[in-house]
């Protein structure tokens, strides 16, 4: 989701970038050979992810990728580590934002030079809700309270931060306007052409309080992104195919 921005504003900006990906060949997960992968490598953005909401497969890769990355890293004399988060990961971790809390805290405990930012939900957000089949033609959609940023926006913040000396937690980075995931919902499927209503149902346990809460929004120190979800579904019903 993130990884081509980042790619595409680090060649943008001047910089030679390698791309450690299961398409070029290589797999986070498994150790061998990565630090040869990382040789003449000063900065490493970790912008992977799983496609999961299950917690223990969650903390169970980025556990795995963090750490292999980390050791490999040192052998290779890699000077700094940027990582991906999303805000609230600490405050709520439990499902997918598990994975993201662990990540964390080995990058914390690890001695090495690492900057986090956090950030929102993506404008893809709602999609990725919508894929899940709709019951009896309803679309249920979790009680949420977002403020969803642009990951063209994260990408550039992301390779700012990768120009910079190591920083520890970076400044959040969350979209301009807060929003509720509903109504995101219903304003895709009419601009896509989509069908059937859209029911919010409420989160269990303490992910849901903190989505209905607004403990997933960044706090009034945050940075903002300039590109609204609305101008983004314009780009998306313009492009080909959509």
């Amino acid at each position: 989701m993130v990884g081509r921005h980042v790619v595409a504003a680090a060649t943008s900006a001047g910089h030679s970038v390698r791309v450690l990906a299961r398409a070029t060949g290589v797999d986070l997960r498994s150790p061998e050979h990565l630090a040869d992968h990382l040789a003449g490598i000063d900065v490493v953005v970790d912008a992977s992810g799983i496609s999961t909401l299950d917690e223990d497969a969650s903390v169970a890769f980025f556990e795995s990728v963090t750490s292999s990355l980390l050791r490999a890293e040192a052998e290779a004399g890699v000077r700094h580590h940027v990582a991906l988060s999303i805000v609230g990961a600490a405050a709520a971790p439990s499902g997918y934002y598990a994975g993201k809390a662990r990540q964390e805290r080995l990058l914390q405990e690890s001695g090495a030079a690492w900057t986090i930012l956090r950030t929102t939900q993506f404008h893809e957000f709602v999609t990725q809700v919508l894929q899940r089949p709709p019951l009896l033609g309803v679309h249920l959609v979790p009680s949420m309270r977002t403020q969803p940023v642009a990951a063209a926006e994260v990408a550039d913040e992301l390779v700012r931060l990768a120009e910079q000396e190591p920083a520890g937690f970076a400044t959040d980075l969350g979209g301009p306007v807060e929003e509720k995931l509903t109504d995101l919902a219903r304003r895709y499927l009419a601009a896509t052409g989509g069908h059937g209503p859209v029911v919010p149902v409420p989160v269990p346990g303490p992910m849901g309080r903190a989505m209905r809460s607004g403990g997933l929004l960044p706090g009034p120190g945050a940075l903002r992104g300039r590109q609204t979800f609305d101008e983004w579904l314009r780009a998306v019903r313009s492009s080909p195919g959509a």
